[in-house]
């Protein structure tokens, strides 16, 4: 196949017939020309009729929406990128808020639970811990020589869901969907990968149709060993590879990236990216609220690689913005399983002790129980101005929570991000209701409309969405050797710059779906030069580096096509 990305250069190919069309990535179904028929051995193997992209898109349009449930347009989507992918992404990018919740979440999650029902064909790679020692050789198929961005998940941690297993390829199938749709990344620059080490979810364990390897989980250093031979094997084949590490249990996500982050270029999603989206939301809340960064007091709910990622990069945001580091953590209030995280507590792990409360700072609060600090302990005491949940945990922020939060605060800035939907720590009908209309919303899922007081809008979905895919496009246009905080840091920023509410108090937090590819490119460049700034990529000027970032956008077209020789 031809590697230029040109709409209008031919494609060369030598399949013919039956495993031409069988090729998603160069399948035209109708839309092959009566000439490319005769050449390639395509008559009676398609209908007479000779169509076009957009009629095919209609026509796919009309079907999808057509069906009951989102889970049938999901599988209905997934068979779609398996037979046609440009017809696949010519479709979600045209159509992005009504197909992101498809093939991302919230229903996503439903496609991992239910993944072995809906396998038909191959599509990513699946590494079992019983081919340990034949990950080289997986990974050595020539089909794989254009890959840039891996994806991999261990399916243990599957958005709120817990252990999927091997149906854990369902999310880093949806991830590098969204690389192409909204950022253009080339399908066959991307390649999701499950680490198949077993699963300790008995319901996949029993099902007679579960497609993994039926064992419990693999742990210790039999575990370490495996990841080890992966990433040494992924640095091999594909030396400026960019690795996005997706859906990894606490245990294990945040210490797998710092041992790696300095070996390759890599970064955890759930940690860095759900960071970045939160830092844009709340920078954009400070424009309608008039509270500045600094004098925020933030509670997060739920302690993991989420909420310390999500507290450490809004420290560092309100050191950049002028507070002294010591004071700036004591505004911070970080709640686990057991409570307010305060200082000579059992069991803390090393990205926890920055917010550690010292216990003389608490001695006087009001609490309902003697022996623990929670959410609402923390709410009526610390009196915080934002409150960010990743805990997991449906209904999580109770009515008397968000009730004493707005008794306190006049705009309170409430982001319950936990996924999918069925997860999050409260509804934005609640919420709204719960702070009489005064709170300001973003949820980590897409939720319909809010009506209050005669007025409907949409709810701010702060998505990570907004930041990963600009992300790797930056990433791969400066060449970029590693991923920096500041990297990050700066992905916030840019997508808070273009929050309507730099020029509205009364529009939403971020900007709307159908921009994420102009988001994309936004966030692509600033990513690009933060890499140059910061060491990690070789200078150029901005033209260049802009054109770099233009010449990578692949768009869903149909090119024409030539026999090879």
């Amino acid at each position: 196949m031809s590697k230029s990305t040109d709409p209008v250069a031919p494609v060369e190919t030598d399949l013919t017939g039956f495993d031409l069309i069988n090729n998603p990535m160069l399948n035209k179904g109708t839309a092959f020309t009566d000439e490319e028929r005769c050449a390639f051995g395509l008559h009676g193997l398609l209908p007479p009729h000779v169509g076009t992209l957009e009629e095919q898109v209609e026509r796919r349009l009309k079907v999808l929406r057509a069906f009951e449930t989102d889970f049938e347009r999901y599988a209905f989507l997934r068979e779609l990128q398996d037979s046609d992918e440009t017809l696949f992404y010519a479709l979600i990018a045209s159509n992005l808020e009504e197909t992101l919740p498809l093939v991302y979440t919230p229903t996503v999650g439903e496609g991992c639970q239910r993944f072995s029902e809906i396998w038909h064909k191959p599509r990513g790679v699946f590494i079992s811990y019983p081919n340990m020692h034949r990950i080289r050789e997986i990974l050595s198929d020539a089909r794989f020589d254009r890959v840039r961005i891996v994806v991999v998940s261990d399916g243990e941690r599957i958005l709120g869901l817990g252990d999927q297993g091997a149906g854990g390829m369902g999310i880093s199938i949806g991830k590098l969907s969204l690389y192409t749709a909204c950022a253009g990344i080339h399908p066959d620059e991307a390649l999701p990968v499950l680490l198949d080490v077993g699963t300790n979810n008995q319901e996949r364990l029993d099902d007679p149709l579960y497609v993994g390897w039926r064992h419990e989980r693999i742990r210790g250093d039999e575990y370490d060993a495996f990841i080890e031979e992966f990433v040494a094997a992924v640095s091999k084949r594909w030396p400026d590879v960019l690795l996005h590490w997706e859906d990894f249990a606490g245990s294990n996500a945040a210490r797998l990236l710092e041992r790696y982050r300095d070996r390759l270029c890599t970064f955890n999603d759930d940690i860095q990216g759900t960071a970045a989206i939160a830092a844009s939301s709340l920078l954009a809340a400070v424009n309608v609220t008039g509270v500045p960064l600094t004098a925020q007091r933030i509670a997060v709910l739920g302690a993991g690689s989420a909420g310390c990622g999500i507290a450490s990069l809004l420290l560092q945001a309100m050191i950049d913005a002028g507070a002294g580091e010591a004071e700036a953590r004591r505004c911070f209030f970080l709640v686990d399983r057991n409570g307010l995280l305060v200082e000579g507590m059992p069991d803390i792990m090393p990205a926890q002790k920055p917010f550690l409360q010292k216990p003389e700072a608490v001695a006087g609060w009001t609490r309902e129980a003697p022996n623990a600090i929670g959410l609402l302990d923390v709410v009526s005491n610390a009196h915080p101005t934002v409150l960010i949940g990743v805990s997991g945990q449906a209904g999580a922020f109770t009515e008397s929570v968000v009730r004493t939060m707005a008794s306190h605060v006049e705009r309170p800035v409430i982001f319950p991000l936990s996924n999918p939907t069925s997860r999050s720590e409260a509804t934005p009908e609640q919420l709204m209701a719960w702070s009489e209309g005064r709170a300001l919303i973003g949820t980590g899922s897409p939720f319909p409309p809010l009506h209050w007081n005669g007025r409907t809008r949409k709810v701010n979905q702060t998505n990570n969405s907004y930041v990963f895919p600009g992300i790797g496009l930056g990433v791969l246009a400066a060449g970029a050797r590693r991923i920096t905080d500041a990297m990050f840091m700066v992905a916030g920023k840019t997508v808070a710059a273009m929050s309507p509410t730099v020029t509205d108090k009364e529009g939403l937090l971020l900007p709307p779906v159908t921009d994420l590819r102009k988001v994309a490119v936004a966030v692509a460049k600033a990513v690009a030069r933060q890499a140059q700034a910061d060491g990690v990529a070789q200078p150029c000027d901005e033209a260049t580096l802009d054109a770099r970032v233009a010449a990578r956008v692949w768009e869903p077209h149909y090119r024409p096509y030539r026999r090879r020789g």
